[in-house]
């Protein structure tokens, strides 16, 4: 599992220098979820290797951690780096709750944890498989991750307090730079930025009626008992995510809104238990719902889907309108925007105003180059264009859908291949330097302050040098207290 790619996710810089632990906490629910599921027995076992202020650090926990790295292909991680991250995460927390008071309120931390689920959730193709690999349910998971993700964005909201008014100089950009080996600076391909218009075919009414006609009469032969739901899925059913097991799947009005077909969503949450629902249209295609049950948010349905099938004729006629359409973007007549906005038929598409993006997607990447764009037709295409010039209609099947559908694709940008160098890349190497100096402002901060935090360490992690130190200050500051409270 690429775990480290979660990090898109996570707004805590780096504690020390070492690049790895940028992704560290953005693994807390992987880490988490592997911790949570150790049987009584283990956690019996389990021994407290590490203390900060109230906060205890088990070796479960560290153990945990360095399982991950491992799998994430991190061989070579040190036990007393995971072991230094977890402390200065607690060392921030705690800063951030006692001495700052910092506010962290319940949505925060809902909006965090719907992120990070979602994510999840793209990233093993369901709620049900994401379901699987943590071993407890959504609501479960929320119970058992609560307190870490409340600790994180308190950390992350103190570290940015302590880097609040850091900036960089062009003086100190350019100085960074500079310091860069010159066998070191990244070669830049040729980057993109394009987006789409999708039109779908429109089917036959006849061809639309008579599948509606099949999902009606199926409904009728459910509710009066000649038929089975289930079985009827099993055989009908153009879902193939759920057709094996019936149509079945498990939806939650808060974990899955916005990543489900809207006209969906909101069909199956007017449903009673065991109530069927009218055929159901959506960008899909059409769809019977069945309540099976209902608890809280979260519902368990089944669903048949039924695809209208188009024909060349139908295609073609997709076609001639989408041609129309790029003749008034390339005469200048309609705003690309405008265009989008009036005629892009891909709901997924909404909010990102048609973008191509490269990489996987659940990880976007804009701009890309070419060797990150999975689509190879897009590929093509874009290599046939210059910036500001609109594709010819391409056919092409919809990923999300797995419909036949049209686009055209508008290319806006395109750069020159190049080495790194501060006029083309000058917002980037700015960013670099920057995050460089908060991480040693951050640093600096927690040589002055980590002393002023009760921290104990099990001897069998003395070798830890740094964290060593730390424990001995903590000790010297705690012998001077008492000394002066005697006299």
């Amino acid at each position: 599992m690429k775990l480290c790619a979660a990090a898109q996710y996570n707004n805590v810089y780096s504690m020390t220098k070492k690049s790895l632990l940028l992704c560290m906490a953005t693994i807390l629910m992987v880490t988490v979820f592997g911790q949570k599921q150790q049987d009584t027995s283990k956690v019996v076992a389990d021994k407290i290797i590490g203390q900060i202020g109230s906060d205890i650090i088990l070796k479960s926990e560290l153990d945990g951690d360095l399982l991950q790295q491992r799998a994430a292909g991190n061989q070579n991680v040190a036990d007393c780096e995971l072991l230094k991250y977890q402390i200065i995460q607690k060392a921030l927390a705690i800063q951030a709750k006692t001495v700052d008071s910092l506010p962290v309120d319940d949505d925060q931390i809902e909006s965090e944890f719907q992120r990070r689920v979602n994510y999840f959730i793209q990233y093993y193709g369901s709620r049900e498989k994401a379901e699987q690999v943590f071993g407890m349910t959504i609501d479960q998971f929320r119970q058992s991750t609560w307190q870490d993700m409340k600790n994180q964005i308190l950390a992350g909201q103190e570290q940015a307090k302590i880097t609040q008014n850091v900036t960089v100089s062009p003086e100190e950009v350019r100085a960074y730079f500079n310091a860069i080996p010159k066998d070191s600076l990244k070669y830049f391909e040729s980057q993109y930025t394009a987006s789409q218009i999708v039109m779908y075919p429109i089917p036959n009414n006849d061809v639309v009626n008579f599948i509606k006609g099949q999902l009606e009469d199926w409904k009728k032969q459910v509710e009066s008992g000649k038929a089975n739901f289930a079985d009827l899925a099993r055989i009908y059913s153009e879902d193939p995510s759920v057709k094996q097991n019936g149509g079945l799947m498990t939806i939650n009005r808060i974990d899955d809104k916005g990543t489900l077909d809207p006209d969906f969503f909101n069909a199956v949450f007017r449903l009673r238990e065991g109530q069927i629902s009218p055929v159901i249209k959506t960008q899909f295609g059409y769809h019977i719902i069945q309540m099976v049950s209902r608890v809280g948010n979260t519902a368990t349905i089944r669903h048949i889907l039924k695809k209208p099938p188009v024909t060349q004729v139908e295609i073609d006629e997709c076609i001639k309108r989408m041609d129309s359409l790029r003749g008034l973007l390339t005469d200048k007549k309609l705003d690309f925007a405008v265009a989008f906005n009036m005629y892009n038929e891909d709901k997924n598409a909404k909010y990102n105003a048609g973008a191509i993006t490269g990489g996987y997607p659940n990880n976007p990447i804009s701009p890309f180059t070419i060797d990150q764009l999975l689509d190879k037709d897009v590929e093509k295409v874009i290599g046939t264009l210059n910036p500001g010039e609109y594709s010819a209609p391409q056919i092409f099947t919809d990923p999300s859908t797995q419909r036949q559908a049209v686009r055209i694709i508008y290319l806006q940008t395109r750069t020159k291949p190049h080495r790194e160098n501060l006029n083309d890349d000058y917002i980037e190497i700015q960013e670099q330097a920057l995050m460089q100096k908060k991480q040693r402002v951050t640093e600096d901060w927690l040589t002055n302050h980590m002393q002023d935090f009760y921290i104990r360490l099990d001897p069998a992690y003395s070798h830890c040098t740094e964290i060593a130190k730390w424990v001995q200050n903590s000790n010297e500051r705690v012998e001077h207290f008492s000394s002066t409270k005697i006299r």
